[in-house]
């Protein structure tokens, strides 16, 4: 720098006419200025920010993804008609504005100007086709149950009702009108679900259902656009000129490291080669935390296990019981956990406020069961498996991880010890893991559950019969009416008390098996700047900046 600065003051002293010299050096000196200011950070350098949420995608499709992963990538290049903020409350974003008829059951939305990445016109009827697609049975979506609060969705669904007959309808390019069954407080965060994202009618249809794995179809109408996809490796994104709000777009590029093996992106984030990772190995957590590299945020979430409650020996709930209350929680939230986690005695997690009594749901509910390996022992005997004899080859399935390793085979352990029964263990990569959920070839497998929006309800619909999540295929009429009470009724008091008998209920079954209530840990740069981290862990990217 220095050197240049001679070489400009030395024309001067070369002859000729001195007065346009110096006009000319102090022109260059202010593109030198210029220069010295983007070198140094200023807003036309470059910025790359390197993150790591976990593996390879299952897919990019709005309609036929759950899990948190997939949901990170597709906020990044998709926009509902809301968002999250930093505390999962829903803010406009390609929706400028919004009436809602008194009543409560007429929203209407007004869209921004806005283009999808390949130049095509963002228009109330994309969220109509996108609903409807997801809301239609030949997409077999597991979160077609999101959009079942708008009138005849959920008679479309189940093959009741024409896609002509559901409650969503563009009046125009730019006004979207959702008249729904029955008025829905958290309305508007479903609609910042990634299950709700627009897709492009166009594209999807000309290039059918690989639309989504291909950067060249993948289209989004948000902050960022697919450049490359090295799958099981690496996912590019770079800054959608086409975008609304491009001039808060501060990134220029967001690498997405493809990589399961949460010690491997710890490995690569304190070698500098990424700047974010979520959930670092839990045994390192006492060090990163001492080093100041690791962070503790709110997660509405719970780690569970599945039952398959269809098939023999978990389709008896006395079997299910018993082997829930032969784990002893207290151990492996200090122990395996390092004393982060709470041990969990509900399905729904803390964190969420009862509106009536600002209490914490869970706080208020209290534990709905207890490790009793002496009850656990006679239910077991009691289901026609003393001592674990008879009881048929049972496995525990799970995805590859070291912490759901970890957890395994202390839960393994307690199983042999309280209850006499072997439990084999058995991990698979996450797209196979999946998979096999989804189809419910499995006894027990390894789950978790982060909330979608800051009402129980995120978790209550999801142990409904009818919903695609439901890998368990839990299944009590009693616990439906119950959470149906709560979807329906205007009355929060009434909506509370109906959540709280139906995990009860839920309980009772043990349709599900907690371990414990989640935290979110991650590791940030410090030099990234302005990344929103809701209690749902999806993690925003739009507003990042990155300082060297």
């Amino acid at each position: 720098m220095d050197r240049m600065y001679e070489d400009i003051v030395q024309m001067d002293h070369e002859g000729g006419d001195v007065m346009s010299k110096r006009w000319i050096v102090l022109g260059l000196l202010l593109v030198m200025v210029g220069m010295m200011l983007t070198g140094c950070g200023g807003a036309g350098k470059e910025q790359v920010a390197r993150l790591s949420v976990g593996g390879e995608p299952e897919s990019m499709d709005p309609a036929k993804t759950n899990g948190i992963p997939e949901s990170c990538y597709q906020t990044a290049m998709f926009e509902g008609l809301t968002e999250y903020d930093n505390d999962g409350l829903p803010k406009a974003a390609a929706a400028e504005n919004w009436e809602v008829s008194p009543d409560g059951m007429v929203y209407t939305f007004h869209l921004r100007a806005n283009k999808w990445a390949n130049g095509d016109p963002v228009t109330a009827q994309d969220f109509e086709y996108a609903w409807k697609r997801l809301l239609d049975p030949k997409t077999a979506a597991e979160y077609s149950y999101m959009l079942f609060p708008i009138k005849n969705a959920e008679a479309f669904n189940s093959g009741k009702a024409s896609a002509d007959d559901v409650g969503v309808k563009a009046l125009d390019d730019k006004t979207l009108q959702v008249t729904l069954e029955k008025p829905t407080g958290y309305f508007l965060s479903l609609c910042a679900h990634t299950s709700t994202f627009p897709v492009n009618p166009k594209v999807v249809e000309a290039a059918g259902d690989n639309w989504a794995g291909d950067v060249k179809t993948l289209v989004g109408n948000g902050p960022f656009k697919p450049t490359e996809w090295q799958h099981g490796s690496k996912l590019v994104m770079v800054k959608n000129d086409q975008y609304w709000d491009k001039d808060k777009v501060k990134v220029s590029k967001i690498e997405w490291t493809l990589v399961e093996e949460v010690a491997t992106a710890l490995s690569m984030f304190e070698n500098n080669q990424l700047d974010y990772v979520d959930g670092p190995p839990l045994m390192e957590a006492e060090r990163l935390l001492k080093e100041k590299k690791l962070s503790i945020g709110n997660n509405l979430g719970t780690y569970y296990y599945s039952f398959n409650t269809t098939k023999a020996p978990f389709d008896n709930p006395k079997v299910r019981r018993a082997f829930a209350l032969a784990i002893d929680r207290e151990a492996i939230a200090a122990t395996v956990m390092h004393g982060l986690n709470k041990p969990a005695y509900g399905w729904i997690p803390y964190g969420f406020t009862n509106p009536v009594t600002k209490k914490d749901f869970r706080e208020e509910g209290g534990d709905l069961f207890k490790a009793n390996v002496e009850e656990a022992k006679k239910l077991l005997a009691e289901a026609g498996y003393p001592e674990g004899k008879g009881l048929p080859p049972v496995t525990l399935l799970f995805n590859t991880n070291e912490m759901h390793k970890a957890i395994a085979e202390a839960v393994q352990e307690m199983w042999k010890k309280n209850l006499g029964v072997t439990v084999e263990l058995q991990n698979q990569e996450w797209k196979v893991f999946l998979g096999v959920k989804k189809a419910g070839d499995y006894q027990i497998a390894r789950d978790g559950w982060s909330g979608d929006y800051t009402d129980p309800m995120t978790f209550a619909d999801m142990l409904m019969a009818n919903s695609g999540n439901n890998y368990g295929r839990y299944n009590n009429p009693v616990y439906d009416q119950l959470v149906r009470v709560a979807q329906t009724s205007n009355d929060q008091s009434v909506r509370m008390q109906a959540m709280h008998d139906a995990e009860k209920i839920a309980m009772d079954d043990m349709a599900i098996l907690p371990i414990y209530a989640y935290v979110h840990r991650f590791s940030l740069s410090p030099k990234l700047q302005g990344l929103i981290i809701p209690p749902t862990t999806i993690i925003n990217v739009k507003y990042l900046s990155v300082q060297e």
